[in-house]
């Protein structure tokens, strides 16, 4: 019997014609390999007609890059702390 286990997942909420995508996750070990963007395209595709909107930190520089690459684009900032700024993008599928 093979081991298996969880190396990505994401989570999703709707919200009228907005589903607020959270909890984009991707094992370390598997980082860098499209598992991320996989997670994000089912998302997409399950939510045609939809505004996508997910967030990351600002320092999150592969994050924001991934993101603008697939198409999101920022709409929007919020300062949480001195330490950290929350940045939202969005996306029309």
């Amino acid at each position: 019997m093979s081991e298996q286990q969880i190396i990505g997942s994401i989570r999703a909420q709707v919200d009228g014609r907005t589903v607020h995508i959270g909890r984009l996750i991707v094992h370390p070990e598997h980082a860098g390999q499209g598992i991320g963007q996989q997670l994000l395209q089912t998302i997409e595709d399950k939510f045609k007609n939809h505004r996508l909107e997910l967030f990351t930190e600002h320092r999150s520089e592969k994050n924001v890059y991934l993101y603008k690459k697939l198409g999101y684009l920022e709409c929007r900032r919020k300062i949480i702390s001195d330490e950290l700024t929350l940045v939202y993008l969005e996306k029309f599928v």
